[in-house]
């Protein structure tokens, strides 16, 4: 199949009101899993779960090390479903703009039909709008260059980190304008995004948000999110820090026998 059929497919799925449910993944065995699963639409990669399931922290994980283990998920798919399609986690996009050409090609060659990219640089210091806006601009660009114009971009901003949700919205129609299909808002602090700013976003951008689902008790579930109007959903880290509770529980449970 085409790779852009595939995006094309892909991005249909991101409907406000009737989002796209991504259980992220971070290494064949669970890429596999969830390219064998027919309720699944599409496959994610979480970048946290990826450093943490080599034993390095989340900014520390390198580009090399990052598209090692996306090369390994996208065989996994390939063996499993090929057709279904991979979005990449590509925290700040790795370098300047030529070097950030560079990884959409190189995710492109691999199988990817999406990716995230966040607003902030490799130190963490939140991007100018303008910087931002172009780093977008840049994966649209190559991508479609590349044979995949209809490649599907969720844009991350952390600016809530430091700034008002009037400050994500403005950066979230300009990440719209400049090609990305989604506007990925994070919390700060790990509290994630309040209902009352995800429906101010909602309202904003046309209901074209992606937000986090936190699989702890006393946190929103699928139909809650879904009712908030947005047209994406991830659990990023959520199922890797699940497995690592079961595998620490029975491993603990065995050594006390």
């Amino acid at each position: 199949m085409d790779p852009n059929d595939i995006a094309k497919a892909f991005r249909a799925l991101h409907q406000p009101g009737k989002p796209i449910l991504l259980t992220n993944v971070y290494d064949a065995a669970t890429a596999s899993i969830i390219a064998s699963l027919p309720t699944a639409p599409a496959i994610a990669t979480a970048s946290y779960a990826i450093a943490a399931s080599i034993g390095v922290a989340d900014n520390a994980l390198t580009k090399k090390q990052n598209l090692t283990a996306i090369a390994a998920i996208a065989s996994a798919i390939r063996a499993t479903n090929p057709v279904k399609p991979l979005t990449v986690d590509l925290q700040d996009g790795y370098g300047d703009t030529a070097e950030l050409a560079d990884t959409i090609r190189q995710v492109i060659a691999q199988g990817a039909v999406g990716c995230n990219i966040e607003d902030t640089d490799a130190t963490g210091a939140l991007r100018s709008v303008d910087e931002a806006v172009e780093r977008v601009r840049t994966v649209v660009r190559t991508a479609a260059e590349a044979g995949v114009p209809d490649f599907v971009v969720n844009a991350r901003t952390d600016v809530l980190a430091s700034g008002a949700v009037d400050q994500a919205i403005e950066r979230g129609k300009a990440f719209l304008g400049a090609g990305a299909c989604t506007v990925f808002v994070w919390g700060p602090g790990g509290r994630g995004v309040s209902d009352n700013e995800v429906k101010k976003l909602v309202a904003a951008l046309g209901g074209m948000v992606n937000v986090k689902m936190n699989l702890k008790e006393g946190f929103l579930g699928v139909q809650d999110i879904r009712n908030l109007g947005v047209a994406r959903i991830s659990v990023g880290p959520e199922l890797w820090r699940t497995a690592m509770e079961a595998f620490t529980d029975k491993a603990k449970s065995l050594l006390t026998l």
